[in-house]
C-alpha cells in the first residue's frame, strides 16, 4: 500500500474548499501532457505573491484565475495553494491585457506588437480579434499573414476555454477536463454529449462510475440503452482484466444488476 501523501497528512479531505481569485504574474511550470501548472499569482487579500498548482488546458501571465482547494504546506515549496479547480479568464485591464497578449498565448504577438495594439485599440482590442479583425492591419507591422495567424489563434483559444466550461458544469474537474480535451480536441463536447459512457473506454483515470455521474448529471435516463451496453462491457473487461475470456450469463446478469443499482 502507498503511504499517504504529505497533502492529505496535512490537509483532511473532509476540510472544506476554499478559494481563491487573483492575476497570474507568472506561470512557473507547465506540463504539456496533463496541464499540471505552478502559477505565480497575485492574490485579493494577500500582500505577496502565492503560489498556485493545479491543472489547465492553457494558461498565459496576465489572465484571471479563479481557484478551490485548500492551502498546504509543502515539506520543499512552503505555502501553496493547490486547487482542484482552476478557471482562467482573459484579463480586463490594459496591464493584464498586455502581459497575456505578450506571453506568446496568441501565436503572432509578443511583447512588443501587445505593446503596439494595447496602445491602439485598449481593452477593446479583443472584440477587435475576433469581430474586426481587418482593423489590426492599422497597427504598424501587422499585414495580412499575421493578422490570420492571431485571429485563428484567437479562436482555437476561444474553443478550448468553452470546451472546459461545458465539461465543468458536467462536474468534470479541470485534470479530467485536460485529459478529455488532449484526446479529443475540439471534437471534445460533441463526442462527450453523443456518450459520455465512451470516456470509460477513451480516458485514462476515467472508469464506468464516474462515465456514469457524468451522463446522470447530463440527463441520460437509468434505463437507457447506451447506459445498459457501456455497463455490460465494463463487466466483461474487468473480467478480461482477471485473466477470464467468458463469464456464464447467470454471473453476469447478476454483475450487471448490481452495477445498475450502484450506479
Amino acid at each position: 500500500m502507498q503511504p499517504q501523501s504529505l497533502q492529505l497528512r496535512i490537509e483532511p479531505p473532509s476540510r472544506p474548499a476554499e478559494s481563491l481569485a487573483g492575476l497570474i504574474e507568472r506561470v512557473t511550470f507547465v506540463n504539456e501532457e496533463n496541464g499540471f501548472s505552478v502559477l505565480k499569482v497575485k492574490a485579493k487579500g494577500r500582500r505577496d505573491l502565492v503560489t498556485v498548482v493545479g491543472s489547465l488546458p492553457t494558461v498565459s501571465p496576465g489572465e484571471w484565475l479563479t481557484a478551490e482547494g485548500r492551502w498546504v504546506q509543502d515539506r520543499e515549496f512552503g505555502l501553496q495553494f493547490r486547487a482542484d479547480m482552476l478557471n482562467s479568464t482573459a484579463p480586463t485591464t490594459r496591464e493584464g491585457i498586455e502581459k497575456y497578449l505578450g506571453s506568446g498565448m496568441v501565436k503572432g504577438i509578443g511583447p512588443i506588437y501587445a505593446k503596439k495594439l494595447v496602445a491602439k485599440f485598449g481593452e477593446k482590442i479583443f472584440d477587435v480579434i475576433e469581430q474586426e479583425s481587418g482593423r489590426l492591419e492599422d497597427v504598424d507591422g501587422i499585414g495580412p499573414k499575421r493578422r490570420h495567424r492571431i485571429k485563428d489563434a484567437w479562436a482555437e483559444q476561444k474553443v478550448i476555454r468553452n470546451i472546459m466550461v461545458f465539461l465543468h458544469s458536467q462536474g468534470v474537474s479541470t485534470s479530467r477536463a485536460v485529459r478529455i480535451y488532449k484526446t479529443y480536441g475540439e471534437n471534445a463536447i460533441e463526442i462527450v454529449r453523443a456518450n459520455p459512457y465512451a470516456l470509460a473506454k477513451d480516458i485514462h483515470g476515467i472508469g464506468f462510475k464516474t462515465a456514469d455521474q457524468i451522463a446522470q448529471k447530463m440527463g441520460i435516463p437509468f434505463d437507457s440503452i447506451v447506459r445498459a451496453c457501456a455497463g455490460l462491457s465494463h463487466i466483461l473487461l474487468e473480467a478480461t482484466g482477471n485473466g477470464h475470456c467468458a463469464l456464464p450469463l447467470e454471473f453476469l446478469e447478476e454483475r450487471s444488476g448490481q452495477a445498475a443499482l450502484s450506479g
